[in-house]
């Protein structure tokens, strides 16, 4: 396995047996072929581990682990993956999200720029059933640490590093761990560009984490002073730039 082209993909997965074989399915349909795919079981107690086990036997690329202590937080079976991983580039692919087939062959090319160490694309939102919304997630073609300080635009789903520029981050247990980790990135002087196209589409659950708004102010909020040490003044400053953008969103 030449892992100088290899992407090692992250999938944690807890009780996605109705979405995971979906997700899977779209890694194989990648046009990219140089990849392999971690999936770590976070403790599931439906039939998520079996049906990923089926694929495990049929395409070596897969590789199937269970956490031994879940916790039920994305950063624990993230952290794992990496602990694993032997691709020079980090993805990451929840197990109900899907990917469009030419994800990783257009966000490669692009990571072959000395500057870039992200690259990130648009996404579409979909029904808890895969039906469409018609709602396009748009991000910026490119961004900057201090771009992303006024609020992320780096779809996590989205989002693949090159490890060979970064080494490897370690994903903070905390919420809104994946900005953190994009953050943790940025902060080292690259820049993220994105590809102008849409390559995946974002499952909307009820169960997401994601949907609580006044819950997500305080995680933002947090990420100024708490992660990034930001003084009280500059992250003032951020956080009107992010929930600026944040009431456009729902205009």
């Amino acid at each position: 396995m030449n892992t100088q082209n290899l992407v090692s993909i992250i999938m944690p997965m807890y009780n996605a047996a109705a979405f995971v074989a979906q997700a899977i399915e779209s890694v194989l349909a990648q046009r990219y072929s140089e990849w392999e795919l971690l999936i770590i079981d976070d403790g599931s107690t439906d039939a998520s581990a079996s049906i990923a086990e089926t694929y495990v036997g049929k395409d070596v690329r897969i590789r199937l682990f269970r956490n031994p202590h879940p916790v039920k937080m994305p950063s624990a079976p993230r952290n794992m993956g990496l602990s694993m991983a032997k691709g020079r580039y980090i993805a990451f692919l929840d197990s109900d999200d899907l990917w469009l087939p030419e994800k990783l062959a257009q966000q490669i090319p692009l990571l072959h720029d000395p500057q870039v160490a992200i690259v990130y694309s648009n996404y579409e939102k979909m029904t808890e059933s895969g039906e469409k919304t018609g709602r396009v997630i748009k991000a910026p073609r490119q961004t900057t640490y201090k771009e992303l300080l006024k609020g992320n635009v780096i779809g996590n789903l989205t989002g693949i590093y090159d490890r060979e520029k970064v080494g490897i981050v370690p994903i903070l247990n905390i919420h809104h761990e994946d900005y953190a980790m994009w953050l943790s990135i940025l902060k080292q002087g690259f820049i993220a560009r994105n590809t102008g196209t849409v390559t995946a589409r974002y499952r909307l659950r009820d169960t997401s984490v994601s949907t609580n708004k006044l819950k997500a102010i305080a995680w933002q909020w947090s990420i100024y002073r708490k992660t990034e040490h930001i003084s009280i003044v500059k992250s003032a400053g951020y956080f009107v730039c992010y929930a600026f953008k944040a009431l456009m969103k729902t205009l």
